[in-house]
């Protein structure tokens, strides 16, 4: 998951902003692998299902999926209020997807935007 704990308590991350990418992989060595290889990309893994990668312009993550996969990419806005926002998508006709969660370093939810798109919103602690 996202971890800019230290980063945001010096660098001020703006509110609505695309901050961060996830993907799934089915095998993140090989995704490593590939993605340093043929781009340069760094990464940081965080225990056995994810790894961050930096490097690439814009900071993201592959997260492990067993099986296929479809709609690989989450695009995750940052907001400093996570109720607020949800409370405004939900009253803008977006539908929650997955409530507020806990990870290393913040806080999120999901969301599906009225033609379905799936994206995420956060806020570290």
């Amino acid at each position: 998951m996202l971890n800019h704990a230290t980063e945001s308590s010096t660098i001020k991350i703006p509110n609505n902003h695309i901050n961060y990418i996830e993907l799934y992989a089915n095998d993140l060595q090989e995704i490593k692998t590939f993605y340093s290889n043929a781009f340069n990309w760094s990464f940081t893994d965080y225990g056995s299902t994810y790894t961050a990668f930096s490097n690439s312009g814009l900071e993201g993550g592959f997260e492990l999926k067993k099986g296929a996969i479809q709609n690989g990419a989450l695009v995750i806005l940052h907001h400093d209020n996570l109720e607020a926002i949800k409370k405004k998508i939900v009253e803008c006709g977006g539908t929650i997807s997955v409530d507020i969660f806990s990870f290393p370093g913040g806080k999120r939810f999901q969301f599906i935007d009225p033609s379905g798109n799936e994206l995420a919103v956060w806020c570290s602690l």
